[in-house]
């Protein structure tokens, strides 16, 4: 089914370290999509520090591979939105 979403996002990537069944699981879905389908990678983590989240070095170095290689990076930098919400309430 996710092959088949001609966008797939993946949103607060990486706030916590990858287990084996998670890390497996991701390298299937990037490889799947890789160079056939977009995929939004969002996350508050910097990319540097994705390997060892991602952990287990040849899988980490697959998956960022085409991850990194193929993609459009955009780095945000300012105060957080949701802290002036929380100072309007």
């Amino acid at each position: 089914k996710l092959l088949k979403a001609d966008l797939l996002i993946l949103d607060d990537f990486g706030l916590q370290g990858f287990d084996n069944h998670a890390r497996e699981s991701l390298m299937d879905i990037i490889d799947d999509r890789y160079n056939r389908s977009s995929t939004i990678i969002l996350s508050q983590i910097p990319v540097s520090a994705w390997y060892d989240i991602i952990g287990e070095g040849t899988i980490a170095d697959a998956i960022l591979d085409r991850i990194v290689n193929s993609s459009h990076r955009i780095d945000l930098k300012g105060e957080s939105l949701r802290k002036g919400a929380l100072k309007n309430e």
